[in-house]
């Protein structure tokens, strides 16, 4: 047997020498192939036909994540029982005449939203929630109407503090202030990081960033109009809330008024000049659908609340009703 070999041997070195091309062990380098022992075979490799390389399986493709479960996004939790002590809507909470009134305001805005209103509107997915002067209640009731919106079945809600010169969204959740929309705008970070997904489930909150001297021309610059249009397409079944300042107050409500679907107006009751809503109502002309909002309005039949709400909306070229 073993002359058997050596013959083999010496003849596979004279075909080598002769130029004959030989065939080795796949993957295995000249010096590691395996050695046979007497009375065995090598193994032969698996056979590779051309030039195509085996390759691994492949991976299946990621599904797309949905705006609540962004993996980037930073998770925060919302003390139910403190938001529930100022007044505000929380999940599971007990039916009350506060959530009752809030149905109906959003019903119409939902309505437009998608698509289903009396005209169709660009971006009625983007509203906008500001008042003609400072301590009206907007930002109350832009939370409010935020999680009234996130307990429906359908929608998604983003809350976004638009009101950089006095953020108070984070300060009314008892969350620390961080980077927000400025920082997008700037180009300095990607809004996916800056994004705050909360322990109820439908809601994302996006905070106003770092303060900027130059945060109207942010709002009112180019990278603004595609940011806008990204959030309004992107999630089609997603409403997003914007909480700006006052109209009268600074120059900023009215950019953002530029790209706004709807516009809630909260006007509060018995103390907001007639003439200072109709100076604010001037100044959105361009937003085709407004919705003015009475905020504690005294009313006898209020169940233990001390305020209310009135409400009316119209279109552009209608007088807004009272």
């Amino acid at each position: 047997m073993s002359s058997l070999i050596e013959q083999a041997t010496q003849r596979l070195e004279q075909l080598r020498q002769a130029g004959a091309s030989m065939p080795e062990l796949a993957g295995a380098h000249p010096s590691e192939a395996p050695a046979s022992s007497p009375g065995t075979h090598p193994t032969p490799a698996p056979a590779h036909f051309g030039n195509t390389p085996q390759r691994e399986a492949e991976a299946p493709p990621s599904p797309p994540q949905s705006p609540a479960h962004h993996p980037a996004s930073k998770r925060v939790e919302l003390d139910f029982s403190a938001l529930a002590a100022q007044g505000f809507l929380t999940p599971n909470a007990g039916r009350s005449h506060i959530a009752d009134q809030y149905r109906v305001i959003k019903r119409p805005l939902i309505k437009n939203a998608m698509g289903k209103g009396a005209a169709t509107l660009n971006h009625a997915n983007l509203i906008m929630v500001t008042s003609a002067l400072p301590g009206e209640g907007k930002s109350f009731t832009s939370l409010n109407l935020a999680l009234s919106i996130a307990a429906e079945m359908d929608n998604t809600v983003m809350l976004v503090d638009a009101d950089v010169a006095r953020p108070s969204v984070l300060r009314m959740l008892g969350l620390p202030q961080g980077p927000g929309l400025l920082d997008v705008l700037e180009d300095s970070v990607d809004m996916a990081s800056v994004m705050l997904r909360t322990n109820i489930d439908k809601l994302t909150l996006l905070p106003s960033g770092t303060p900027h001297p130059r945060a109207t021309e942010l709002l009112a610059s180019d990278a603004m109009s595609h940011l806008l249009d990204d959030m309004a397409n992107r999630y089609p079944d997603r409403i997003i809330i914007f909480d700006s300042p006052p109209l009268l107050l600074t120059t900023e409500s009215r950019v953002l008024a530029s790209h706004m679907g709807q516009i809630v107006v909260v006007v509060q009751a018995e103390r907001t000049p007639q003439s200072a809503v109709l100076q604010a109502l001037s100044a959105i002309e361009s937003c085709p659908l407004k919705m003015m909002l009475l905020n504690q309005s005294s009313n006898n039949a209020m169940g233990g609340y001390g305020y209310g709400y009135g409400y009316g909306y119209g279109y552009a070229n209608e007088a807004p009703k009272s």
